[in-house]
């Protein structure tokens, strides 16, 4: 997909900062390449924050021209006046970009001019810059310095960047300058070349960590969600920032960005229309509303339309106008001149008042949507003419010889240079090397280290003992859940929680009424109380949202745990986890991550709640995503590990994590008598969770009678009816080992096979559906490692949760496991 006819997006980008975040549709190469031009010194600096109202656009009521800039403690938001420019002369983003001709016609790098007022803090990572930091963590990653990493600026080789031409003595010589290497970059993501600077051939992207652009996956507003979520948390950590910062393992983190930050997200006029978009756009203008700062700056190009259906005429413009807390701001993209000013006044405006705005920029489409489309199926000759002569490179040009700068054989000249430079760097990258293996392509996805895990755990632990232990005994009113005796499920679950947020200062935990109410199921009761409003929050009623805000906080190097508030509302939004988290480290070689424990009731057997909505027992969606941790706790004594080893995988390795929680059996105390107390379990003090740390991965065996003859294989609500089925076939002198899997995803492969061999005789036990349930991935898991025993599958039907005892026709039992059993040792 080209990006003619939007090349009026460079000037968005020459009026922000290079290191104000962007995420990008697939229209974007001008901008990307202007960012390039301007990281490196080879564009002049903008003015975005000097500028002066050009565009009319009526402020939203409710926020007057004259507002006062947001006020973050004693200071004001503005920071003009203390914050300088980051200059770009130097080059500080991608290495020394400057160059000389010598008399042979060949260029060769000369050293950048000290930057007199460049801020020291853009360059220091552990400032809130990391733009040159190598560390992913820091948010560095390849350096442009680095021919394989995509970059090449700084060679002198003509094969990094197209080598020195013959110049035009008014715009100098064509040299192999950033905008060559931007180039690159784009031409290497569209040959999938391994030396792709971010995604390293896996997808065509726009994106480099030093450049601040997040690659984005989707060309249809999914995007969008993060892009706020991303707002707040750059607002969240500026506030922690400005409150005081303390050195220490439990310090808060700080922004990878500077703290004036703002976020840019651009896509197309059809986006408009999508869900996405919506749920983006409802929610910034919702919590502008409520008086949250989100510095956002949406850019909706509108070309007028999405592939071959045109924008109504006029709709695009009343949608985004009518959005409440959103400013709007509107340019013609064909006009370069009027789309900078506007773009800076727009830039300007969200930086000052760090609150929303939109960017309406009219462009037109050139040369039909992408690949073989052939618009003249579907638009007239004269509107492609129409639209031909609205060329904004054309129009370029006017502005440049009208203004005495060029005359047009100068450009012509110009124009060809670049384009044979182009076509040499093109035929280049198609000989570069692509990625050989299934080794090579999976190796980022998600990377998996459970030393670094268990040894974080260990340091939690060891703080919660040592000191912190003040703090964790007034956290929890002086009495900490080791000494309250056997908790429920519910009740180990919002200890863990507790004992998280003591753990992690960068910890969130959010989602629909948990803050307030303390969940529907009293599972995070009590935690606003502790750890106030900034760290535990409601959100609106948009499971998109919520997981929106998660995937930007994560970003901004945050640690969300947000809530989706049944397993069935996920279905809404299960793309923000399939096509947006779980991909964010795959196609940017972990250059950027989304850390993320997102907790989901679920599963049935719920007593007094019926239908399919509260009941659900579909998990097929979340197992099918690559790289996705699942947990499921089933006793209250592996809640509280299990969820510590998330949240550390979250941590250390950038983990995307599912943490499903079985709503039946959140407060359930018995097993086998009413009384007997049997399912509540001790909560580990400190000194014990090393010791007691579950690897991903890992599964738990029981065994019941001689555990020698039958192995059921099983999960969450499973595991209480096999222990109680087991019971029973004890007394008739079975001997039966029950492994909880504990992670559906990855399985626990070497456990199940160990404890399938160990009986030849194995009977899964899976509470979701037969079709495309976790007893498929099972029985395939024995089948490839070829096991020879018998196997059985007790399984739900294919079919929706009924309401009430009709329930019971559609879901696993005990007598259904029970007889299992007794078929396989029948045979």
């Amino acid at each position: 997909m080209g990006s003619a006819g939007h090349e009026a997006n460079a000037a968005v980008a020459a009026a922000l900062r290079p290191t104000d975040p962007a995420l990008l549709h697939y229209r974007s190469g001008a901008f990307y390449c202007a960012r390039a031009a301007r990281a490196a010194g080879e564009f002049p600096a903008a003015g975005g924050d000097e500028a002066t109202p050009t565009s009319g656009a009526p402020e939203p009521a409710g926020a007057p021209d004259d507002a006062p800039p947001v006020v973050v403690g004693d200071e004001p938001s503005d920071e003009r006046a203390t914050r300088p420019e980051p200059s770009p002369v130097g080059g500080a983003l991608m290495g020394a970009a400057a160059y000389q001709v010598g008399a042979d016609g060949t260029a060769e790098a000369v050293p950048a001019p000290a930057d007199p007022v460049a801020d020291p803090t853009d360059a220091d990572p552990a400032a809130g810059g990391g733009a040159t930091s190598g560390d992913p963590a820091a948010g560095g990653g390849a350096t442009s310095g680095d021919p394989a990493a995509g970059g090449g600026a700084t060679s002198g080789d003509p094969a990094a960047g197209g080598g020195a031409t013959s110049g035009d003595p008014a715009f100098g010589a064509v040299q192999p300058d950033a905008y060559a290497a931007a180039a690159r970059d784009v031409l290497r993501g569209m040959v999938a070349s391994a030396r792709e600077p971010l995604a390293g051939g896996r997808h065509k992207v726009f994106g480099r960590a030093d450049l601040a652009v997040v690659p984005t996956t989707s060309t249809i507003a999914s995007h969008l969600p993060r892009a706020v979520g991303l707002g707040l948390a750059l607002e969240r950590l500026r506030r922690v920032e400005t409150a005081g910062r303390r050195d220490g393992a439990d310090a808060p983190p700080r922004s990878p960005w500077p703290r004036d930050a703002i976020v840019v997200c651009s896509f197309g006029d059809a986006s408009v229309n999508h869900a996405s978009a919506t749920a983006a756009l409802n929610t910034a203008g919702w919590y502008d509303h409520i008086g949250l700062r989100i510095p956002v700056l949406f850019v909706c190009e509108d070309n007028g339309l999405g592939i071959s259906v045109r924008s109504p005429q006029g709709w695009v413009e009343r949608t985004l106008r009518a959005r409440p807390g959103l400013r709007w701001f509107a340019a013609d993209g064909v006009d370069p001149v009027e789309t900078y000013h506007v773009a800076a006044e727009a830039a300007a405006w969200v930086r000052r008042h760090r609150r929303p705005a939109v960017l309406h920029l009219r462009t037109v489409r050139l040369l039909g949507h992408a690949g073989a489309d052939a618009e003249s199926a579907y638009r007239s000759a004269a509107e492609i003419a129409a639209d031909e002569a609205r060329d904004p490179v054309l129009a370029t040009a006017r502005l440049l010889v009208d203004a005495g700068l060029a005359t047009g054989e100068e450009l012509l000249s110009r124009y060809d240079e670049r384009g044979w430079q182009i076509r040499r760097i093109a035929e280049e990258v198609l000989d570069e090397p692509k990625l050989a293996t299934a080794a090579e392509v999976v190796a980022p996805l998600a990377p998996r280290r459970p030393a670094r895990i268990a040894a974080a755990v260990a340091e939690v632990a060891a703080r919660a003992g040592g000191s912190g232990a003040g703090a964790r005994v007034e956290a929890f009113g002086g009495k900490p859940p080791e000494l309250a005796g056997p908790l429920t499920l519910a009740q180990s679950i919002n200890a863990a929680l507790a004992d998280g947020l003591l753990a992690h200062p960068h910890m969130a935990v959010f989602g629909e009424d948990v803050a307030a109410k303390g969940g529907v199921y009293g599972v995070t009761k009590g935690l606003r109380e502790k750890f106030g409003p900034a760290r535990v929050f409601d959100t609106l009623l948009d499971e998109t949202s919520v997981l929106g805000l998660g995937l930007g906080a994560g970003l901004a190097g945050l640690l969300p745990v947000p809530e989706i508030q049944y397993l069935a509302y996920l279905h809404n939004a299960e793309d923000q986890l399939r096509g947006e988290a779980a991909t964010m480290q795959f196609f940017s070689q972990g250059a950027f991550r989304n850390p993320m424990v997102v907790r989901v009731p679920g599963l049935a057997y719920q007593e007094g709640f019926g239908g399919h909505f509260h009941n659900d027992n579909s998990v097929a969606v979340l197992r099918d995503v690559p790289g996705l941790v699942i947990a499921v706790p089933a006793r209250p004594d592996d809640a509280a590990p299990l969820l510590r080893t998330c949240l550390a995988a979250a941590a250390v390795d950038g983990s995307v994590c599912v943490f499903l929680e079985p709503i039946a059996l959140y407060h359930t105390r018995d097993l086998y008598e009413p009384g007997d107390g049997e399912w509540l379990g001790q909560y580990a003090e400190p000194g014990g969770w090393a010791a007691g740390h579950v690897p991903i991965g890992r599964a738990r065996v029981y065994g019941v009678g001689s555990a020698q003859d039958v192995t059921i294989l099983t999960f969450g609500n499973g595991v209480r009816m096999s222990l109680r089925a087991a019971a029973v076939l004890a007394d008739e002198g079975i001997g039966t080992r029950v492994v909880d899997l504990r992670w559906l995803a990855p399985l626990p492969v070497a456990d199940i096979i160990r404890e399938a061999s160990a009986t030849g005789r194995v009977l899964v036990v899976d509470e979701t559906r037969r079709s495309g349930g976790v007893g498929e991935g099972i029985i395939a898991a024995l089948v490839d490692a070829g096991y020879v025993g018998a196997a059985r599958r007790v399984a739900g039907v294919d079919s929706f949760v009924p309401l009430g005892p009709a329930a019971r026709q559609v879901l696993v039992s005990e007598e259904a496991i029970t007889q299992g059993a007794r078929t396989l040792l029948a045979r």
